[in-house]
């Protein structure tokens, strides 16, 4: 299979020739399945393609989270060919016949990249994968809820939602959407906004209700088009403890069989610490010297 990951080329260089290069002292990240056994990167790709979904729970500033991410999505395309899907909490679901369109070479790179609202990092982080799809027809699915309903949703709650029209709903999971809050879970995802910003805890209840209609309409973009083998990426927040997208999703789906992976840094990568046993199906430990990309 053609590489179009450029940008990255003597990373995965680097990167291939440490897994498991022990004698070498310095790996690049190391494998574990959920036991802290460590699995080679075949044994990985092997293991994920049982699962109907699977959830790269990613570091957004990691360069050895984005390159492997894109060697995941090269791997499992392998496998399931044209019975494979691309997912991305990085895409809004608004944007989609944009992101068509793009994909079937009706508009061009310049086009697409000014009116798809793209994060920063999306040239150095996501451009390979999304070109991975287009070279090789894989649909891509733009998943994530649009920002500006989101912001809503901070702004005034889930209960906002049922004023924006049925246009706008389309691009929305089905409301209502249920939401059970959990102060605590809040105030530890949230505590430092709290803490800096002035926030009260109605302002968290608020902050986690945005979340739950992101993790609802990424669970609800998931389950429209999960007709054979789907990968997602997404931060770790919204997959790590088989919490966030995953029990809507399987709300929405309800017999999916699905793996969660999750990266992380630690200060030593040879094993994995209890504290985050737990956490994913599968982990990628990278240093915690490793460069972040913003």
């Amino acid at each position: 299979m053609k590489r179009i990951l450029k940008p990255l080329f003597m990373l995965c260089l680097v990167c291939s020739l440490s897994v498991g290069v022990w004698a070498q002292e310095k790996p690049a990240y190391t494998l574990f399945d959920k036991e802290g056994n460590v699995i080679t990167y075949g044994e990985l790709v092997d293991r994920l393609t049982q699962y109907d979904v699977v959830f790269l729970g990613e570091m957004h500033n990691c360069p050895i989270t984005h390159w492997l991410e894109y060697e995941i999505a090269c791997s499992l395309y392998e496998v399931h060919g044209k019975k494979f899907t691309i997912g991305a909490e990085m895409f809004e679901s608004d944007n989609q016949l944009i992101l068509d369109e793009y994909m079937a070479g009706l508009i061009t790179d310049d086009r697409f990249e000014a009116e798809t609202r793209l994060w920063d990092n999306y040239y150095t982080d996501y451009r390979a994968v999304v070109w991975l799809a287009k070279e090789h027809g894989i649909p891509f699915i733009a998943t994530n809820v649009p920002r500006r309903y989101a912001n809503s949703v901070k702004n005034g709650g889930l209960e906002a939602l049922e004023a924006f029209s049925e246009e706008a709903r389309r691009y929305i999971a089905p409301l209502p959407i249920p939401f059970e809050y959990d102060e605590g879970k809040s105030r530890e995802a949230f505590g430092m906004m709290l803490m800096m910003g002035g926030k009260t805890a109605g302002d968290l209840r608020l902050l986690a209700e945005a979340q739950a209609v992101k993790d609802a309409t990424m669970a609800w973009f998931i389950s429209r088009h999960l007709d054979g083998k789907f990968l997602h990426l997404n931060g770790s927040y919204h997959s790590d403890f088989k919490e966030g997208i995953i029990p809507y999703l399987l709300k929405y789906r309800p017999e999916t069989t699905l793996a969660t992976v999750t990266f992380l840094r630690a200060e030593d990568i040879s094993r994995l610490g209890e504290e985050q046993k737990g956490r994913a199906d599968f982990y990628v430990c990278i240093p915690e010297t490793m460069v972040t990309s913003y």
